[in-house]
């Protein structure tokens, strides 16, 4: 199986490569991979670093909304793993047209390139965020959408693109939709290794508004054997959610992070709430685990602890992404 895996320089996209390309029990063994990836600042050379010498990989630089680069990057491939994408909340905000562009524009050039390539299963990473909040309960994958920022309107947009692709050309789409996601190679900007980071560098911690926003929290390891999972047994035009039981809110993580450093809370300082803030996310993976046999396996606590070590010892990876 030759697979291309956009974004595979990001967070969960360079998780999935290496764990494609290195890992004992992944469940997919692809003879080749190909990431395509812009390499913004959220993408580095050096969360492929691990795999860098490995002869199935292939790195090709370049926009998911180049069409020609996109239609010579997807020949030649059986499979799509989309991960691409513009993903944080607060740059949305500030500037919503990178992401309209990217997210919703740069899945369509490569869906019209799957259709035309003929390639097998396109396999749509998504996110929780396209429900909106919720404020008890959990999201089952029929929940209508409800998405409160620029960011996760831009990704509910191209879940509805590539359904309708399926239901259209009978393009063997699946999406996934994740809880929050945390691990090593994460970019700084996100709130786990920006706390992370500034507790190591002596620096205070912005918590947005009261801290008592509310997120389930997956390990980027059990997310991508979600991903594998529904790319080899997943139905066409399904949704799957890869969620967790490890709620949490934000307080509760800052004090669990603030644990870590033997910090106080003298290190914490309140800022003003984001716009539009979902106050709570919860996801049903009811038909994940029944449909596909998976469920998360990293405790919570044992993954935050090994998270931070990653991040105490491997600064010469971080730093040149704060200072950029």
């Amino acid at each position: 199986m030759r697979i291309l895996v956009t974004g595979g320089a990001g967070f969960i996209g360079s998780a999935l490569v290496r764990r494609l390309l290195h890992s004992t029990d992944s469940v997919l063994r692809p003879e080749r991979v190909t990431v395509l990836d812009s390499f913004t600042y959220a993408g580095t050379e050096g969360s492929l670093g691990p795999v860098r010498d490995d002869p199935r990989l292939r790195v090709v630089r370049g926009d998911v909304r180049d069409v020609e680069l996109v239609d010579a990057a997807v020949a030649g491939h059986d499979a799509i793993v989309h991960l691409a994408a513009e993903s944080h909340v607060d740059r949305s905000i500030a500037s919503a047209a990178p992401f309209v562009s990217t997210n919703v524009g740069g899945t369509g050039v490569l869906l019209d390139a799957a259709l035309r390539h003929r390639t097998g299963r396109f396999l749509h990473v998504s996110t929780d965020e396209v429900y909106g909040s919720i404020a008890q309960g959990s999201w089952p994958p029929s929940a209508p959408l409800d998405p409160s920022s620029p960011y996760s309107a831009s990704k509910a947009a191209a879940d509805l693109l590539a359904l309708a692709y399926h239901r259209t050309h009978g393009l063997d789409v699946v999406i996934t939709r994740g809880a929050n996601t945390y691990g090593p190679y994460q970019h700084p900007e996100k709130l786990i290794p920006r706390f992370v980071t500034n507790l190591i560098d002596g620096h205070t911690l912005p918590l947005y508004g009261d801290g008592g926003d509310i997120r389930n929290w997956l390990h980027v390891d059990d997310h991508c054997q979600g991903i594998a999972l529904a790319h080899r047994d997943g139905r066409a035009g399904a949704i799957y959610h890869l969620g967790s039981d490890t709620a949490r809110t934000n307080r509760e993580l800052t004090g669990s992070l603030l644990a870590e450093f033997d910090a106080g809370w003298d290190r914490v300082t309140p800022v003003t709430d984001r716009k539009g803030h979902d106050r709570r996310y919860a996801l049903d993976t009811t038909e994940t685990q029944r449909e596909l046999g998976w469920k998360p396996t990293v405790d919570f606590e044992q993954g935050l602890a090994a998270t931070v070590d990653w991040y105490r010892e491997n600064r010469a990876w971080w730093e040149p992404l704060i200072k950029a």
